[in-house]
């Protein structure tokens, strides 16, 4: 389960894209989520996304996970195409899930102009696969963090696990009613739309950190701009019931999906009034490391003197497995 290794990627995925387009400017290549494309309305910048892990809220999370890739990069998420694949002719499950797919974009001001809906043999729980598109003035690549750069997260580690976990697995979590229904709420934050739209103007890179979460996000950032990222001691924030939650499931909160926070770098004398301007817009960030040259053989993010090269297997994984 999860994603091809990066050897994997380049041999069967990146080197075979089809035709050449002089008005692609940003294609397939590793940590980047979303293409930007040169049109003459602007850059549409495109993002696309499967969910099937989480079943309780799945149309939530899909919405967030495929137009966060798209505000990470700098865009305003606009336009929605939906897949959604069903294990049986289960109309109530439908209704659920189109229900949330509807709230969710309402919400963020999208529309959902197209897809496909559709029952599948061989399915033993629903799958959505969700692209996203949306117009950019300066595209923001996951490619381009500068040694010197701080790294800035918002909110905190494991936003979209910990809500996964209460809803989908609350009968193996020996936890109170009141931190499973604060952890419940998660939900409610799974986008960085405005997270992404505070940063853009100073961003030299944004990822979203969902598998592998912020950890993982953090060697995305670091294998793609060929630097390495430097994490400060116990920096990263984790919210209590994220710790419960996790610890009650034996899993690194560190290492779990991660939607709902970004990962921001930007030039050190932004870095304050960046914390600022989020601060203003009631969005927790913390300053949590730095960018700097690759001190190793391959480029890694270091935590407690420890170099992470190799891409980070998320820990929920197991869960489903």
């Amino acid at each position: 389960m999860g994603k091809p290794s990066p050897t994997e990627l380049d041999r069967y995925v990146f080197s075979r894209t089809g035709a050449p387009n002089e008005d692609l400017l940003v294609g397939p290549r590793a940590a980047e989520d979303a293409a930007a494309i040169r049109t003459a309305a602007g850059t549409l910048v495109v993002s696309t996304d499967p969910v099937s892990l989480a079943t309780e809220s799945i149309g939530r999370i899909g919405v967030a996970v495929a137009s966060n890739d798209v505000a990470a990069s700098g865009a305003v998420p606009e336009y929605l195409v939906s897949t959604v694949l069903l294990p049986s002719r289960d109309t109530d499950l439908l209704d659920t899930i189109t229900n949330q797919l509807d709230e969710a974009c309402a919400r963020l001001g999208m529309a959902i102009v197209g897809g496909h809906t559709e029952s599948v043999a061989g399915l033993d729980r629903p799958l959505l696969s969700l692209t996203c598109m949306g117009y950019a003035d300066r595209f923001v690549s996951t490619a381009t963090a500068t040694p010197g750069d701080r790294l800035l997260l918002t909110k905190a580690a494991g936003i979209e696990a910990t809500a996964v976990l209460a809803s989908d697995f609350r009968a193996a979590i020996d936890a109170d009613d009141a931190t499973v229904e604060r952890a419940r709420s998660f939900f409610d934050e799974l986008s960085v739309l405005v997270d992404a739209t505070v940063c853009a103007p100073v961003a030299t890179a944004m990822h979203d950190p969902t598998e592998g979460g912020v950890l993982g996000g953090a060697v995305e950032i670091a294998r793609a701009s060929h630097v390495d990222v430097v994490l400060d001691g116990d920096s990263i924030p984790v919210r209590p019931e994220t710790r419960e939650l996790c610890a009650a499931m034996d899993l690194d909160p560190l290492r779990v999906l991660g939607s709902g926070a970004l990962l921001v770098t930007v030039p050190a004398d932004a870095a304050e009034d960046a914390l600022d301007a989020l601060h203003e817009e009631d969005i927790e960030a913390t300053d949590i490391g730095s960018v700097e040259e690759v001190a190793g053989d391959d480029p890694a993010v270091v935590r407690d003197g420890r170099r992470h090269t190799d891409a980070i297997r998320d820990g929920m994984y197991v869960l489903w497995e």
